[in-house]
């Protein structure tokens, strides 16, 4: 499995997750998040409107047990925090 990051750091996404399974195969729009100083995975939803027009969503990407779901995260998080360590975060201010 190879992840690769893109910096983000707007609000309280820190970085998009891009992560190649397999030859051929490539999960996008993992989320990074940070929300009150913990680092949080979010995996895609998909969502629509029905007829009688109630919302409902599901998870993109789905796991057999919440053992595998909790370990994948780990992988995600530890590939984040390698990748953190090599790449700075730069912000940008406007000062009008």
């Amino acid at each position: 499995m190879e992840i690769k990051f893109k910096d983000i750091s707007l609000g309280r996404v820190e970085a998009r997750a891009v992560v190649k399974l397999q030859e051929g195969v490539v999960l996008n729009e993992i989320s990074v998040l940070n929300i009150n100083g913990e680092l949080i995975v979010e995996f895609p939803k998909k969502s629509f409107i029905a007829k009688t027009g109630r919302l409902y969503s599901f998870d993109v990407i789905s796991f057999d047990t919440e053992d595998e779901k909790t370990l994948f995260t780990i992988q995600i998080k530890d590939a984040y925090y390698e990748w953190r360590k090599k790449t700075n975060k730069v912000r940008v201010f406007n000062n009008e």
